[in-house]
């Protein structure tokens, strides 16, 4: 059986089983991709995805419809990765950067010749507050005052962290060599 979106909603604010796993089947998947990027290993992230569903079950009821509901869910997949991260420490010492440059040093690459699923694997890699803030900004959209807001922070602070992970990237990216044939050379 399939629902469009607002019946979706309404089935799940009934508590409709049926409508609750289509709900995960629909937007399971690229909930567990946010999760993912922002813990260290699978485990972590099927935890954070299991909570923030248990969280989207309990408030369907206050969706209002007045964005889209993909846009709802990731909100709450975002802040419920977000408190684990807070809950586990991992956030406590987020310190502002001022040793660190503005932007990247160098050259600037072409993300064209990495993969996104490449690019993941490098930003999973980073310090927990650079890869949080650096997805927070660059990939979920956040401006530097939310994500400041958000996490209890300076806005000074987010922009340095941010910067720190640009570098961070840019070191990563700058190590390897890609080919056309899809192999990479550690230079």
């Amino acid at each position: 059986m399939t629902f469009n979106e607002q019946e979706l909603v309404i089935g799940c604010q009934q508590r409709n089983r049926v409508a609750q796993k289509q709900l995960y089947d629909v937007f399971g998947g690229k909930l567990f991709a946010i999760c993912l990027r922002y813990t260290k290993n699978r485990n972590d992230a099927e935890d954070v995805l299991q909570d923030a569903f248990i969280k989207i079950y309990e408030n369907i009821s206050t969706f209002r419809n007045d964005s889209p509901l993909e846009y709802w869910l990731r909100s709450i997949a975002v802040n419920t990765a977000l408190n684990h991260l807070r809950q586990h420490k991992y956030l406590k010492q987020l310190d502002d950067i001022d040793t660190h440059e503005n932007g990247l040093a160098g050259k600037e690459i072409t993300l064209a010749d990495f993969q996104w699923q490449q690019l993941l694997e490098f930003i999973k890699e980073l310090p927990i507050g650079c890869q949080t803030i650096f997805n927070l900004y660059a990939i979920e959209g956040y401006q530097h005052n939310e994500i400041a807001q958000k996490l209890g922070i300076s806005e000074g602070t987010s922009k340095s962290q941010y910067s720190r992970a640009r570098t961070l990237l840019q070191e990563k990216l700058n190590k390897e060599t890609r080919f056309d044939d899809g192999s990479v050379q550690k230079k």
